[in-house]
């Protein structure tokens, strides 16, 4: 488990099964990608998005409500995917573009100092930067990637 912002997480599928780990950083919400997981008195979202497939402009908003409202609720949130590299990178993207302002480049860069293995797929990040209208070419995002190794 990354913690990327002391109120945001980042996870895998496996991390979503330990609950004393979840109780151990305080926990209050988890946006699920790899399969439903719930706990009694924490918020739980799943949407079922596959890698490598693209993500719907209304599952992303669906996603980003979900980590935004539980941020004004003063949660700690975790987004988990099967890896914790991919979909849960972008949507943890999308999460620190919203409240910070910042571009999707210099989101990823925040996650790869603490994640150095997260690298969404390309369709999803295509998928991202749609939602945003800001397109940047994949093998840019490698640059960054490979820059980090």
């Amino acid at each position: 488990m990354f913690v990327i912002r002391p109120w945001l997480l980042l996870g895998k599928y496996q991390e979503t099964l330990n609950l004393p780990l979840l109780q151990a950083h305080t926990i209050g919400a988890m946006l699920q990608f790899a399969e439903q997981v719930d706990y009694p008195g924490m918020a739980t979202l799943y949407l079922p998005v596959e890698d490598g497939t693209p993500i719907t402009k209304e599952v992303f908003q669906k996603g980003i409500e979900f980590i935004l409202s539980h941020k004004a609720e003063g949660n700690k949130v975790l987004v988990s995917c099967g890896a914790g590299i991919s979909r849960s990178v972008t949507f943890i993207i999308a999460a620190l573009k919203e409240t910070e302002n910042i571009t999707l480049p210099e989101a990823y860069q925040v996650v790869l100092k603490v994640q150095p293995k997260a690298l969404p797929h390309p369709v999803v990040w295509q998928s991202l930067g749609d939602f945003y209208g800001e397109t940047l070419p994949y093998w840019h995002l490698l640059k960054l990637y490979n820059k980090n190794s």
